[in-house]
């Protein structure tokens, strides 16, 4: 008796732990939130999302999905139903894509926002509104699998007849043609290093001297240039003195204008003056001319003066003195 009484304790102590643990999982798994209900339709797979998953909204969770089932509407389409937060800012632009989480293939619904405003989709029969659910890039790779599939073919395929009987033969040749060239090559190489060595070396151990003449005469060119660069101010200098006010350029000018004021004045009253003494002794000479010719003609002027002479005995007109009583 005493043992049933310990026994039935013990189940009702771990009916009651039981109870508690279960009222406890509830009141910590409470969701108090408000959430608007959202359909999603697809064509694409959905292998991987389950109900319960989660639903994001740029990475933060905002919901998850009840129910995934078919599309009564469109024959083939996947219908998946998810509880979004009524917080979550849903809008026009809003549109659902396929996440799959790391490489457990466990999938979850994306949610982000497109540039512009998307294409209204009419509400299913529950009259629930619709977002668009865009492919993932899973979706995508698995909808290009195929052509992916018949490119390696092709490529496959190209390699083979690349690496055909006949192709290797003549990679076999040109490999051929490759190393004699290398040989070629090499002897070429062997040559201009002999000819660098006997002709080049030589030249090249007569540049240090020709450098270092090169050297003096940049130095002499250099002190030339310095002294034109002196003689330049010098010049500069002279011609700064020259032209300065008061200098040689300005005392010529004015003894230039004093020496054009006297040729003027020379011209004007002194050179008449010449020309009139000039014309006197002119017509003096002339007279003086006149007066030794009339002498050298007739000496007599001395004697008789510039009268006439009468004429004398033998000369026609002469007529002899009368006789004075």
């Amino acid at each position: 008796m005493e043992n049933k009484s310990h026994a039935l304790a013990a189940g009702i102590f771990v009916i009651v732990v039981t109870a508690l643990l279960a009222g406890l999982a509830i009141w910590l798994t409470r969701d108090n939130a408000n959430y608007d209900l959202y359909e999603l339709t697809t064509r694409d797979g959905v292998s991987g999302l389950q109900p319960q998953a989660a639903v994001r909204y740029k990475g933060v969770a905002v919901g998850k999905v009840q129910r995934i089932g078919f599309d009564p509407q469109v024959s083939g389409n996947v219908l998946i139903r998810i509880a979004v937060n009524h917080n979550a800012p849903v809008s026009p632009t809003t549109f659902a894509t396929l996440g799959y989480q790391g490489v457990t293939g466990l999938a979850h619904v994306l949610l982000d926002d497109a540039t512009q405003p998307l294409p209204q989709l009419p509400p299913g029969p529950s009259g629930l509104p619709r977002l668009t659910l865009k492919p993932s890039p899973f979706g995508r790779i698995a909808e290009q699998t195929p052509n992916i599939l018949a490119q390696v073919e092709e490529a496959t395929r190209r390699i083979n007849q690349l690496l055909g009987d006949e192709n290797q033969q003549r990679i076999t040749q040109a490999l051929g043609n490759i190393g004699q060239t290398a040989g070629s090559v090499n002897a070429l190489t062997q040559r201009l290093d002999a000819t660098l060595q006997n002709r080049l070396d030589p030249a090249l151990a007569a540049l240090p001297p020709l450098a270092d003449d090169a050297r003096h005469t940049l130095k002499s060119l250099q002190q030339a240039g310095t002294s034109v660069t002196a003689m330049a101010n010098d010049i500069r200098t002279t011609t700064q003195r020259l032209s300065a006010e008061g200098g040689a350029i300005d005392q010529l000018t004015h003894g230039a204008q004093v020496m054009a004021a006297a040729a003027d004045n020379f011209s004007r009253s002194t050179l008449p003056s010449i020309n009139r003494a000039a014309d006197e002794t002119g017509r003096a000479v002339r007279q003086m001319g006149l007066a030794a010719s009339a002498v050298s003609d007739n000496p007599q002027l001395f004697i008789y003066g510039s009268g006439r002479l009468p004429p004398g005995p033998g000369e026609p007109g002469f007529a002899p003195p009368l006789a004075h009583p």
